[in-house]
């Protein structure tokens, strides 16, 4: 029993380790192709709206369903490509980066969706405020995110940042939903993500290609 107990105790000491060290570690399991899609999806999710849903605050349910389908079909491309990126490039310790990315965004989507489901019961007047929103939380979670990833990455959390307060300044007139108030930050924000994740991930090659080159 008490080898067992030992046993259990060494495990938990590995897991622990384990874990400590993906947190100082750089995250590389996001694919920059995935991300440039998603950042695509988006301008094409802003093209179907402004042919489809012209008066989208008369159609708020119609908006709604657009929008949080394209987040979650892009979250579903991006949760497949990093979970096989991730076992590819980081082996062993892929399960440990991938939670602690998790634990960094998982809270910024989240509140998203609360909010929007408490904008849509309880305030439907107030909805032109979730774009902005929406922006601004993801913002939050770039930040949160920024010790994984490349340097850079600290800009598109101000992109977003930026874009959000502005669609809240302009999103209360006559542009209410304007589908460029979610194309455009969107669009751009994740083909900015997809840039930084290619320049980080080819400056890291060639560091590692240079420590392996014989002294």
């Amino acid at each position: 029993m008490a080898g067992v107990t030992e046993l259990q105790r060494a495990l938990a000491e590995i897991s622990a380790i384990r874990g400590q060290l993906a947190r100082g570690m750089e995250f590389r399991g996001y694919g920059p192709g995935t991300l440039a899609a998603t950042g695509i999806l988006a301008l094409l999710a802003a093209a179907a709206q402004a042919v489809w849903l012209k008066h989208p605050t008369h159609a708020a349910g119609a908006y709604l369903s657009l929008w949080v389908g394209t987040a979650a079909l892009s979250l579903g491309i991006i949760a497949a490509e990093t979970f096989a990126r991730a076992r590819r490039v980081h082996c062993g310790l892929a399960m440990q980066l991938i939670h602690a990315a998790l634990e960094q965004f998982l809270p910024a989507i989240v509140a998203g969706l609360l909010l929007t489901v408490v904008l849509w019961r309880s305030a439907p007047e107030a909805l032109w405020l979730l774009p902005g929103l929406w922006q601004v939380l993801f913002s939050l979670g770039v930040f949160a995110s920024c010790r994984f990833l490349p340097r850079p990455m600290f800009a598109v959390g101000l992109w977003y940042l930026a874009t959000g307060l502005g669609c809240l300044v302009v999103g209360g007139s006559s542009e209410a939903l304007a589908p460029w108030l979610m194309g455009v930050p969107f669009g751009v924000g994740q083909l900015l993500v997809a840039a930084v994740l290619q320049f980080g991930y080819q400056r890291d090659e060639r560091s590692d290609a240079h420590a392996d080159e014989p002294g």
